[in-house]
């Protein structure tokens, strides 16, 4: 294949979106007219997974096609380091412009990491000013994540978020027609990555509106009592500050419906590239991909946010659209975005594959996708050492078999076929003890805890130590404009941030805390 007739490859990425709460299986109940589109025509994959439940990890690791922790992607303040080939220098060396918009919270001095250009500024902090703190316990907090998102979501005039995203629709627009008028040979590779709908729920009142308040879906699973939480879970619940404030129904509605206005606010935005391909002609010759970083909890087991392997957090919708070329399908494989990689080298070689620098953790997708093979035997790896843990963790998928090994205090199995909420641990089921050999194997596959938390708590105090003393200078954040460094997310706390650029601003008015009664 030639530069000429390489496929323009179109990656979109959202922020905090779980797969089961996008099945694009055409349902009605979400308004994503533009998504389902895509879904309609394209490759919709059931079973894609995060390697990492959080940020910067999953980002660093899709794009270097690496799982997190064997490239010291240990937090949302673990640097990416240069040296590691990504996606964007692989496309590169076979003749495609690289351009980046949006969100993608790479940290340290790299801001690019292959890409050629980026079209806008970075939204959160590139520094260490996150790093975890294990010498803290489960309740320390990096960015002041509590459960005031949840407590406060409805309805705004403007957001911080509303304010980023717009301006990546604007510019990734605008990047489509520059690409367009291009009189090069070159094929493109555009990463268009928004932020929402990321925590805080809020959303404004026309999207809001495309539902009815009182039809919003609640969580199928209620919360798990404290005492019966599993040791991530229950770090989680003091991290996120769940035992301090009671969450009412009403307040949980409200998040709900706000995130689900979100979604269709970023179908929205999809939906404007979509245009832009079509009226300029580049829709025949662009593969389009869909998928997130990762999920969201959203009051699921009582649960919010991401920080855990269960499938609402670490499940995400991957779609691959060429109509014309890749007929549309739903694929049951259990995959992983550090297979993204591998795959879309594939797809700019018409399948001949493409040498990498360095051995990739994914494998490529491209028989699926292109000829619906069911030839896939490979497991789904995930790691977690971030926010609310107090050591490393892992999870294996395989054949609906999901283990996960949290921070060597305990062990979970869940038989997702018969289980799909996750509910019966068969860690200590007989009928199970072959196949959970098999998956604890996998797990400590060139992985060994001991060692691991010993790296990760060194690489943390290493990290801290050199914040401390900085004060977080440099930044190493990507800027366009001199405003860029006060009206996004620096060294401070997100959740703090996010709350003040709120308009109207809602005065934080918290309920008694559970102490108070």
């Amino acid at each position: 294949m030639t530069r000429s007739t390489r496929p323009n490859i179109l990656l979109v990425m959202a922020d905090q979106l779980g797969g089961p709460v996008l099945p694009l299986d055409s349902s009605g109940y979400l308004k994503t007219p533009y998504l389902q589109s895509i879904a309609n025509q394209g490759v919709v994959f059931e079973s894609a997974y995060c390697n990492f439940p959080i940020c910067a990890p999953s980002r660093a690791s899709m794009h270097a096609g690496v799982l997190p922790h064997r490239i010291g992607q240990f937090d949302n303040s673990s640097e990416f380091p240069a040296d590691i080939p990504t996606l964007a220098h692989y496309l590169r060396q076979l003749g495609y412009r690289t351009v980046l918009s949006g969100k993608m919270h790479f940290v340290g001095p790299d801001q690019l990491h292959g890409y050629e250009q980026r079209l806008t500024t970075e939204i959160y902090p590139a520094n260490f000013a996150w790093t975890v703190d294990w010498s803290k316990g489960y309740r320390y907090r990096p960015t002041n994540l509590t459960m005031a998102p949840v407590i406060e979501a409805g309805q705004c005039v403007r957001s911080l978020q509303i304010d980023f995203d717009d301006e990546v629709e604007f510019a990734s627009v605008q990047g489509l027609y520059d690409l367009a008028r291009d009189q090069s040979e070159s094929p493109f590779f555009m990463t268009v990555s928004f932020t929402h709908p990321h925590s805080p729920y809020v959303t404004a009142e026309e999207y809001w509106n495309r539902y009815n308040h009182d039809d919003i879906q609640m969580p199928q699973v209620a919360e798990i009592p404290v005492n019966e939480k599993d040791k991530l879970s229950w770090n989680l619940h003091f991290c996120q500050g769940r035992d301090e404030y009671r969450v009412t129904q009403d307040q949980i509605r409200n998040a709900r419906h706000a995130y689900f206005g979100m979604i269709s606010y970023i179908d929205d935005k999809i939906g404007k590239l979509l245009a832009v391909l079509d009226e300029t002609g580049l829709s025949d010759n662009t593969i389009i991909v869909f998928t997130a970083d990762h999920g969201d909890m959203m009051g699921e087991r009582g649960m919010w946010y991401k920080q855990h392997f269960f499938e609402w957090a670490c499940r995400v919708p991957l779609v691959v659209c060429w109509p014309g070329k890749f007929s549309p399908a739903r694929v049951a494989a259990e995959v992983s975005l550090v297979d993204l990689m591998p795959t879309l080298l594939d797809m700019a070689t018409d399948g001949d594959g493409f040498n990498h620098v360095v051995e990739t953790d994914g494998h490529s997708l491209y028989s699926i996708i292109a000829n619906h093979s069911s030839d896939w035997s490979y497991p789904v790896i995930a790691e977690f050492s971030a926010d609310g843990s107090t050591g490393p963790s892992r999870m294996v998928l395989k054949d609906a078999l999901k283990y996960m090994y949290l921070e060597g205090e305990e062990e979970l199995l869940f038989d997702l076929d018969k289980d799909p909420h996750e509910l019966i641990n068969l860690i200590n089921n007989p009928d199970y003890s072959k196949r959970l050999d098999k998956l604890r194997k996998i797990a400590m596959d060139s992985w060994d805890p001991d060692d691991m938390r010993a790296k990760i708590a060194k690489n943390q105090a290493e990290r801290l130590f050199i914040h401390r003393v900085t004060g977080g200078d440099p930044t190493y954040v990507y800027t366009l404009n001199n405003d860029d460094n006060h009206k996004y997310v620096r060294n401070a706390g997100a959740a703090d941030t996010k709350a003040l650029a709120r308009f109207p601003y809602v005065e934080p008015s918290l309920p008694p805390r559970f102490t108070d009664h």
